[in-house]
């Protein structure tokens, strides 16, 4: 792959920032894997030390890259400690909490946590056989593999193929989205075709009529026509997948996550890559940290505001993930430019995310306001870390053969 060039000072922040990424991982380490922050007083109390499904695996795929020995030994520690906390009837948790040796399933069922330890357990394996070794986890928790996708086809809707949840339930846990929900169905198919779930292809052109109807002819299956026409008639935005879509409402902030998993994940064909990169480039998600969760925050007033957004003044307006900069996300939306040639738009992005990372010298802080640009959240975080590594990987090698579509 032909290196993007960079200016010396470019250059240095990359490897600062790669030095303090793996500095980072390394003081974050557990014995029970990797924790979701650093260790301190506000992190226990607000429980980041622990080890959590979707952090710990997104840790892992950086930290499988990251080129060091030790923490490419302890990839797979929290995944380890994830599925001996693994519910009987097959769901990941949420977290568990090392010092009580106690999961955590979250208020309405945490969905997305069973999908990346899914993803990160497959990732593993394949970067193992890459390097000539044997992959050895799936083997090892094949009865615990079948069983958590037992529990995923559980919440599958037999015509659409595509998992349904309730609202709170995922990465994004106190916003509105539920139903069909962009970000957590990429990763379902994803998951799908990794372990050859069934119907995949289904998911796929189910996945496109619901979440981007404008591009779609009339649905054949009138349940699915209901559903278009209400998008139909009262959507504003035709160039992003809706972030979710209900029975009769839908949702326009523009999640940049799952529009970005859309592209990175193989959902989208060309010419619905093109689209959608174009239109989070027009938007400016990415000016001057990559990347803000959404688009357009949903406001007080809007339908789809909800009481609990405001816990904590945590979800107002460009906050948290009703548009706050997430630097972790900002590693997937650069993959995702590499992996549709976009390389020298995803080198420039890796700087910028280089510098996302520096704020508050070198706090890896886990999001910035999406206006005022002010660190906000736990600093510390691993998966920022992780999400540079990967990124970088991606930008200096390609993102094959995983990110490739399978």
């Amino acid at each position: 792959m032909r290196p993007v060039s960079r200016r010396p000072d470019d250059c240095l922040l990359i490897e600062t920032c790669h030095a303090r990424s793996l500095e980072l991982l390394r003081r974050n380490l557990s014995a029970g894997g990797i924790l979701a922050a650093s260790p301190g007083k506000r992190a226990d109390q607000r429980g980041y030390t622990a080890i959590f499904g979707r952090d710990a695996a997104v840790c892992a795929l950086g930290m499988a890259l990251s080129g060091d020995e030790l923490l490419e030994s302890e990839a797979a520690t929290g995944l380890h400690t994830l599925a001996e906390h693994q519910a009987p009837n097959g769901q990941i948790p949420k977290f568990v909490d090392l010092h009580r040796q106690e999961a955590d399933f979250w208020y309405l069922g945490c969905i997305d946590s069973t999908l990346w330890w899914l993803i990160a357990l497959a990732f593993l394996d394949l970067e193992a056989v890459a390097r000539g070794h044997a992959g050895r986890l799936r083997p090892r928790y094949a009865k615990r593999i079948g069983l958590a996708l037992q529990w995923l086809l559980a919440q599958e809707h037999q015509r659409f193929f595509l998992l349904q949840q309730n609202e709170a339930s995922d990465w994004a846990d106190i916003m509105p989205r539920s139903g069909f929900v962009l970000y957590t169905n990429t990763l379902w198919y994803f998951v799908k075709k990794l372990y050859g779930v069934g119907r995949a292809e289904e998911t796929r052109e189910n996945f496109n009529g619901l979440f981007h109807p404008f591009s779609a002819g009339i649905a054949e299956y009138r349940r699915a026509r209901l559903l278009n026409d209400y998008v139909l008639r009262r959507g504003r935005d035709r160039d992003l997948y809706l972030s979710f879509v209900n029975f009769s409402f839908f949702g326009e902030e523009g999640d940049v996550f799952g529009n970005v998993l859309a592209v990175l994940l193989g959902l989208a064909d060309t010419r619905a890559s093109r689209r959608t990169l174009n239109a989070l480039t027009k938007s400016g998600v990415h000016d001057p940290y990559p990347v803000r969760a959404v688009t357009r925050p949903i406001k007080q007033e809007s339908i789809l505001w909800r009481p609990y957004m405001a816990r904590h003044r945590q979800n107002l307006v460009w906050q948290y993930h009703n548009g706050g900069i997430w630097p972790m996300v900002g590693g997937f939306w650069i993959a995702a430019l590499v992996a549709n040639g976009r390389k020298q738009q995803a080198g420039a992005e890796l700087v910028k995310l280089a510098r996302a990372c520096a704020v508050k010298n070198w706090a890896f802080t886990e999001w910035l306001h999406g206006r005022t640009l002010a660190p906000r959240g736990m600093p510390g975080q691993s998966w920022n870390a992780a999400a540079f590594l990967l990124a970088e990987r991606a930008v200096t090698q390609g993102p094959e053969p995983f990110f490739a579509a399978p």
